[in-house]
């Protein structure tokens, strides 16, 4: 079971940029995903959730309103398109998918398949 997150890059301030995270191995229609990220020195944080209980999504209070999550059961795929990037969004994306949960869940330890990350870095 892998999942693979690409999509990461140099990004000016302003500017948006589109996360996608590939599943394979297994489906994971059922399972609840998100978003967490990493900036140096600091610890993993969750961005954005998504669950197919019915649709719902969540998202950080730093990203609400900017970041939108999204998911596409029949590719198996997961997005983050991400807007008005700034500065203090420069980190190590991951994603992540709960184990066999739809529930939405904010901590690293509630998720069980981890994507191998992808750097955004926010110029200013």
């Amino acid at each position: 079971v892998q999942l693979q997150a690409c999509g990461g890059g140099l990004v000016q301030a302003g500017g948006s940029a589109r996360l996608s995270c590939a599943a394979s191995g297994r489906t994971f229609s059922r399972n609840a995903m998100g978003w967490f990220r990493q900036a140096p020195g600091k610890e993993r944080e969750f961005v954005a959730g998504i669950t197919l209980i019915d649709g719902s999504t969540y998202y950080a209070d730093s990203v609400r309103g900017r970041f939108t999550i999204s998911r596409d059961n029949a590719k198996n795929t997961m997005y983050l398109q991400m807007n008005t990037l700034k500065p203090e969004d420069t980190a190590l994306y991951y994603c992540a998918a709960r184990r066999d949960s739809v529930v939405l869940a904010t901590a690293p330890a509630s998720y069980y398949y981890w994507g191998q990350g992808t750097l955004v870095t926010v110029s200013s």
